[in-house]
């Protein structure tokens, strides 16, 4: 008889008890002229020693401006340096770091910026096809004229710019650097030295079925212990190179590239701003890369990159395959074309800081491409019954809860959504239907909401359809995720227009672009007279998904096989 779907990750190390300020110091101290980040794009290499240092001088000159301990800073960046720099400054001196997705437009910006209260905003000039500062120019207008704060952003004081020059009104990222000549380092550690490690240290958004996003609030104790068990588990040492293409704002890139990395003196080489497969490639065989980390997408572009095998990729050894379910044949060829032996697959959420389960490097081949592993050490994760929350048999599938160290603070001033995530017992309810193998491992076979992972993001329908209802030709929207070989899933729209009004995909599609992030954009739109709806009225979205396959013909996609 099978045993109870539960797993406790027993280990004898223990957490760490410190904040990430004074773990980050110890490491600098530790690996002082090992190098730390690489920035090919940008030219800039730093040692540990070097950024301990820019770090240090960052939270100076964010005690010159006045900011205190509990206040937000927001960055606002693709991956970049400075990014890291503000990553290990900003918890020095108690402040709670907002990571701004790259992405955003103007109404996902003002409702962060507004949300979380930032008190300074640390941007980039712009990213791809996206201004920043336009953004903020149209946001705040010119602040020459009236400057900080703004009526519509009462907490909003500064904003630095990363670049050589700033608009009027803000300042640039060396001015930042430059105001902590004016404070001593003693002035930091005083101020490091009052931080708790329970207290919060990060703002992450997510999606959420309301249709606004939630703020994830997390603790230095949960970020760096979850980095350090994803490194330990990795088998990382001083002498790892993980190259980084996932983006910083997301835990993919904060906990598990940088804090994986830093925790174990490993160097963090950041091939470019965004993703390009044959810069990664490139900056593997440049940099010796030991690592490499990516959701599946990532992989599948860099193994179909036409000059592959032009690339020497021989000094890889692990990495890690995450943010979506990962197709089992495209693990295998990471495995055998890129070298990467060990290389594992996590789960997780950002409200968990991230990862649950993780595979292990010595695990068989079959647990390694077809699970997403076991359960990591100090977490618990139970399999129960969504209608009466018991615990169910292994190898029956029921909503994975997890309980630990990891699970996020809450929801930054939303106590109502807190509570329906997080139970009386501490369990975060994860909304993925899971099945627990007699040897613990875990598959995930669904999800319990509606929620939509393309690419390793994640797009909940209800925000895109809140959108849509403001389009004066729209009377109803439902959306749904359709299978995508590539991206794992497409943004699917289904519109009932109103009376008298005709449309196009295309229009409905340019209707979004620059008011919402690319990638919640429908990649596909079908205008229909009704919804498939049970006796109740409630629409029936796995019909609409089954119709969906069979009208564009992603048969092929839907049966893909995936951990």
């Amino acid at each position: 008889m099978p045993g109870p779907s539960y797993s406790h990750g027993t280990t004898l190390e223990q957490l760490i008890g410190q904040t990430i300020g004074d773990h980050f110091d110890a490491q600098v101290d530790r690996h002082r002229d090992r190098e730390a980040v690489v920035d090919r794009q940008k030219g800039v290499r730093l040692t540990y020693g070097q950024l301990g240092e820019a770090a240090t001088r960052l939270a100076q000159g964010l005690l010159t401006l006045g900011v205190a301990a509990g206040e937000r800073v927001g960055i606002w960046s693709p991956n970049r340096w400075e990014w890291i720099v503000t990553q290990f400054g900003t918890p020095k001196i108690g402040t709670i770091l907002v990571n701004v997705n790259p992405s955003y437009r103007l109404r996902e910006l003002r409702y962060a910026l507004r949300q979380s209260g930032i008190r300074t905003l640390i941007t980039a000039p712009g990213f791809g096809k996206s201004d920043y500062l336009g953004m903020l120019r149209e946001l705040l207008g010119d602040l020459g004229s009236g400057g900080l704060p703004h009526p519509d952003f009462p907490d909003l004081r500064e904003i630095v710019v990363l670049d050589e020059q700033a608009p009027r009104g803000m300042l640039t990222w060396s001015d930042l650097m430059n105001l902590g000549e004016d404070t001593p380092a003693s002035a930091v550690e005083s101020r490091q030295a009052e931080v708790q490690f329970d207290e919060p240290v990060n703002i992450q958004y997510t999606s959420g079925t309301t249709g606004l996003p939630k703020g994830a609030t997390l603790s230095h104790h949960n970020l760096l212990n979850n980095g350090y068990f994803i490194g330990e588990l990795m088998r990382f040492t001083p002498k790892d190179r993980l190259c980084i293409p996932v983006p910083f704002y997301h835990t993919f890139g904060m906990v598990l590239a940088n804090l994986a990395c830093v925790t174990h003196g490993a160097a963090m080489v950041i091939p470019g701003e965004g993703f390009d497969p044959g810069q990664v490639l490139a900056t593997v065989e440049a940099e010796h890369c030991t690592a490499l980390h990516g959701v599946p997408t990532m992989f599948i572009a860099e193994l179909g990159h036409p000059d592959f095998d032009h690339f020497d990729l021989s000094s890889l050894r692990t990495g890690l395959m995450a943010g979506s379910p990962c197709p089992v044949e495209v693990m295998r060829q990471v495995q055998s074309r890129m070298h990467m032996s060990e290389v594992e697959i996590a789960y997780g959420m950002t409200e968990t800081s991230p990862v649950s389960t993780q595979t292990r490097a010595d695990d068989p081949l079959e647990l390694r491409v077809g699970t997403v592993g076991r359960v990591h050490p100090h977490v618990e994760v139970k399999i129960v019954d969504p209608a009466t929350g018991h615990v169910v048999p292994q190898g029956t599938p029921g909503e994975l809860l997890t309980r630990s160290y990891a699970v996020m603070l809450g929801y930054w001033e939303n106590p109502e959504a807190t509570a329906q995530a997080i139970d009386a017992a501490r369990w975060m309810h994860t909304g993925d239907l899971a099945v627990m193998r007699e040897d613990g491992y875990i598959n995930i076979v669904g999800r319990m909401k509606d929620m939509i992972i393309r690419g390793g993001e994640n797009i909940y329908p209800r925000e895109i359809e809140e959108f849509y209802y403001i389009h004066p030709k729209v009377e109803d929207i439902q959306v749904i995720g359709v299978p995508d070989v590539k991206y794992g899933e497409q943004v699917m729209a289904w519109i009932r227009l109103r009376p008298g009004e005709t449309s196009t995909e295309e229009e409905m599609r340019e209707f979004a672009r620059g008011q919402i992030a690319h990638f919640k954009i429908p990649r596909y739109v079908k205008f229909v007279d009704a919804f498939p709806m049970t006796v109740t009225g409630k629409v029936q979205k796995y019909m609409m998904r089954e119709a969906a396959v069979k009208e564009l013909g992603l048969e092929s996609a839907a049966g893909q096989t995936t951990a």
